[in-house]
């Protein structure tokens, strides 16, 4: 199990646990039925969109003949670089903006990835096009546009 868990370190369990099921030819809707859970509850952990929690966890290991704690596992591996993840672009990567543009704030205690949506309408509403291209670089030009789209 050692070695299959290095491979899937990072991986969200329920995009193991999808394949899983796939595997054995079940469907999300009845297995989690099966488990007196909700269909809608298992398919937002296999997308991706919620964590695996224990007791679920135990109940499709249990249901599917898998080692005890292997998805909690997998989700702990998942949320570590999760935040590695958000700790390297929030310290290695962080946009050259000028001060005065948060004056109201200081720029060390902003949260790049909670604020994005603040942070990126100020800089576009008072911030040169250098700036501007500058949190295009650090947030990626989709995430830019749908937020400034949703404000419009």
């Amino acid at each position: 199990m050692k070695s299959e868990l290095n491979q899937l370190k990072g991986i969200h369990p329920g995009l193991v646990l999808e394949r899983e099921l796939n595997k054995r030819h079940l469907r999300k809707g009845i297995f989690a039925l099966s488990l007196q859970e909700y269909p809608q509850t298992l398919t937002a952990i296999t997308k991706g969109k919620r964590g695996m929690n224990t007791a679920l966890s135990l109940k499709i290991e249990r249901a599917l003949g898998i080692e005890e704690g292997y998805f909690m596992i997998l989700q702990v591996y998942y949320e570590i670089e999760e935040e590695k993840r958000k700790q390297n672009i929030i310290w290695t990567n962080l946009p050259q903006l000028r001060p005065v543009l948060f004056w109201d704030t200081k720029m060390a205690s902003l949260d790049w990835e909670k604020q994005k949506k603040a942070i990126i309408e100020r800089v576009f509403e008072r911030g040169n096009d250098i700036e501007k291209k500058e949190i295009i670089r650090f947030y990626g030009a989709k995430i830019v546009d749908n937020l400034l789209n949703k404000r419009l």
